[in-house]
């Protein structure tokens, strides 16, 4: 996950697989000639290719009769034929985003505005959407599904057994923060029924976490969590009748408890259409299911040696949607079976597949489908792993893969596209070059709307990119930040700064990325002295082939920790690097990374700064962790291997250790299951605890200046920068 910036599963990252998440997507008009947005408490439309803005909702459109105040616009959405309006506002966190709140629906044909759900706890609407008939909206609200008539406003309750634990339409804390399922409900295409997951959790311990501060009398807060070895939640699937509010649950083969659903969307032809992952999530099926009787029909399946990926990988940490062509006849799929992530077209029934993207690549994110002339667009980068460009296929898989971004913006390209393929923007940046963001007509990639920016070289960089090859013949991408007044006659400190899990990277060639490695440094590294670097080995998800990413199956916390230490040993041989002052920091699982090579590898590390670290991995979820080290019950040797309390007794060096108390992902267990181990073997750290704090530990006046002057102390006193 990303801290401080972008939270999305459980590390630290600076990566461009997730650049697109940090900006909120266009609100794309029906047909896609045009767009629209929020500006100022007004909603307008942007017509394309002239940019000609026209205010369709203004701010006394959306005024609050009873308060007499406007709407804070936090979000809006459409009705199919774009006649009522959906506004979201006064939201509430659920766990890492603001996915409750109060809706309101706007009438543009009677200029009327109204509350949903008026008789429903404040703030506690989740996921609304109007019907495709335009007549009702759905919602969840405590766990439990609603329905409401635009018209008469009258709500039907669809779901009445919600409770805390037991979670109709959205989902547990598992399954948001792993999955990043969180909207878990879908309209049929007649507004007559709506599909839903229901998940149990009602047989999953609670870890409690303690606060201290907010009471004379302490107090726990349960979260539902299921440590790694921990049953999963049972999931399963309904489909509720909205004129008599009868639900009929989908007879889904397998055991409940021992498979995950983490994608489920309505077909064309009114069916459900479902895939299912085991326990291990190394295979895959997809069920067609009957929603008039419950029966299930298994169309695809796939294995994997390691582990299978879902959507959310290659599609913004979105695992929503199921993209049908061909009237339904068929879908598109990726897999990484043949070795490289790429995509197929499957059949309806699973008998037919077509791969679309064919070579020695990976895809990286599946960006639009363009039916009308029949082109996939991806972006993929098959000669460098640290950069993304756009490139479109023929769906019918009889064609070579088209480059659509111009050949002279080398690095990194994200694009938005609209939903017919004619126009995009398209955001790029490089280690050197500030970022741009343009309007494009496709496919030629013709500017519509020239970006405020100029594409110069930043002179003013000092981000290198690099390469390092172990003895091992493993050759790492990586940035650099050398010392400003760099003098190569002297020796400098080193500063690195790791993820190295497969949940994200940390290099690419986009602007601004050393921020990832200095962000929370109080002053400048670079004039302070520093050279800092940051490295992507095996195991993290760069597009290098299936083998490089699975390559850490059953070995986090060991194969990682080798590769950085190995390319660690070639960067102590460059003759302006000071041996006895290398420091390593990282944040959740770079914090887990920096226990680890501090504790392994005393004659390279000097110091380290672990933040949120999960320091014993069997203390952490059971969908991340079973994902990419197996189950427990049959190779729970490798668990303790890969635990940095396992090698404790290795530390001589200095160790800054941080967390927040208040961490429901990374919980401050670990930190005191790592103190125990320290003390016991008589090693010195420090440690610094914030009351109350999350993963993100951002939380109250005045924290996160506190941490960063911690870190910069620490790291001036025990690894002061400057050459010597």
């Amino acid at each position: 996950m990303r801290i401080s910036v972008l939270i999305i599963s459980l590390f630290v990252v600076s990566s461009t697989v997730f650049a697109k998440a940090q900006s909120p997507h266009i609100k794309w008009a029906k047909g896609g000639n045009a767009y629209y947005q929020a500006e100022e408490g007004t909603i307008v439309r942007v017509d394309l290719p002239s940019f000609i803005k026209k205010t369709i909702i203004t701010k006394d459109n959306l005024i609050d009769k009873v308060s007499g105040y406007a709407l804070t616009i936090q979000n809006f959405y459409f009705s199919e034929d774009e006649t009522r309006l959906l506004v979201y506002t006064n939201s509430k966190k659920v766990w890492r985003y603001k996915t409750r709140g109060d809706y309101w629906v706007y009438n543009t044909a009677t200029s009327s505005l109204t509350q949903l759900g008026e008789s429903l706890p404040e703030s506690s609407l989740m996921f609304a959407k109007i019907s495709p008939d335009g007549s009702k909206v759905a919602y969840v609200s405590k766990h439990n599904l609603y329905s409401e008539d635009i018209a008469t406003h009258k709500i039907t309750q669809l779901t009445f057994d919600g409770t805390d634990k037991l979670i109709n339409g959205t989902f547990d804390w598992a399954y948001e923060e792993e999955f990043g399922c969180r909207d878990g409900f879908r309209w049929s295409a007649d507004g007559t029924q709506i599909a839903f997951w229901q998940i149990d959790a009602t047989k999953i311990r609670s870890f409690l976490l303690m606060d201290n501060t907010d009471s004379i009398y302490s107090f726990t807060k349960p979260v539902e969590y299921p440590k790694v070895g921990e049953d999963p939640s049972s999931c399963k699937v309904g489909v509720v009748n909205i004129a008599s509010a009868s639900t009929l649950w989908m007879n889904v083969p397998g055991d409940a408890v021992q498979h995950y659903i983490p994608r489920m969307e309505w077909t064309p032809n009114n069916q459900l259409i479902i895939q299912q992952l085991n326990r291990k999530q190394n295979e895959s099926n997809i069920f067609l299911l009957n929603p008039t009787s419950g029966e299930a029909n298994k169309i695809y399946t796939e294995t994997d040696k390691a582990w299978i990926d879902i959507k959310s990988r290659w599609d913004d940490d979105n695992p929503t949607g199921w993209d049908f062509i061909n009237n339904g006849k068929d879908f598109v799929w990726v897999s990484e079976k043949d070795g490289w992530r790429h995509i197929y077209t499957i059949s309806i029934d699973g008998k037919k597949e077509t791969l679309l993207t064919k070579g020695n690549y990976d895809m990286i994110t599946l960006d639009a489908i363009d039916k009308q002339h029949g082109y996939i667009y991806f972006t993929a980068s098959p000669n460098n792993a640290t950069q993304q460009y756009l490139y479109r296929v023929l769906l019918k898989g009889n064609g070579k893969m088209e480059l659509i971004s111009p050949s002279n913006q080398i690095g990194t390209h994200n694009y938005e596209i609209s939903p017919d393929g004619t126009y995009a923007t398209n955001d790029f940046s490089s280690h050197n070059i500030a970022s741009i963001s343009e309007w494009v007509a496709l496919p030629a990639h013709s500017v519509i709307k020239q970006s405020e920016q100029k594409l110069d070289v930043d002179k003013n960089s000092n981000v290198e990119m690099i390469q390092v090859t172990t003895d091992d013949n493993v050759t790492m991408d990586g940035w650099m930040i050398k010392p400003t007044n760099f003098d190569s006659t002297k020796k400098y400190p080193v500063v690195f700064y790791v993820y190295t899990e497969p949940g994200a990277t940390t290099v690419s060639d986009t602007y601004g990325v050393g921020r990832g490695g200095t962000h929370l440094y109080y002053g400048d590294m670079a004039a302070d002295g520093y050279i800092v670097i940051s490295l992507d080995g095996r195991g993290t998800p760069s597009p290098k082939g299936a083998e490089w990413r699975k390559s850490i199956y059953k070995q986090v916390g060991i194969l990682n920790i080798h590769d950085q230490a190995m390319a660690a040993l070639k960067i102590r041989q460059w003759n302006y690097v000071d041996t006895n002052r290398i420091a390593v920091w990282g944040w959740s699982g770079g914090g887990s990374t920096t226990l680890n090579l501090l504790f392994q590898h005393p004659e390279i590390y000097k110091t380290g700064i672990a933040i949120a670290p999960v320091a014993y991995r069997l203390s952490y979820d059971n969908i991340y962790e079973e994902r990419y080290m197996g189950l427990p019950s049959e190779n729970k040797d490798d668990y303790i291997k890969a635990s940095a309390i396992t090698y404790a007794s290795g530390l001589q060096g200095n160790l800054l250790l941080v967390h927040g108390t208040g961490d429901d992902n990374v919980h401050y267990q670990n930190s005191e299951l790592l103190i125990n181990q320290l003390v016991k073997f008589g090693k010195y750290f420090q440690f610094m605890s914030y009351p109350n704090r999350t993963h993100s530990i951002s939380e109250g006046p005045g924290t996160r200046i506190h941490l960063s002057v911690t870190f910069t102390k620490y790291l001036k006193e025990h690894c002061p920068g400057g050459g010597r």
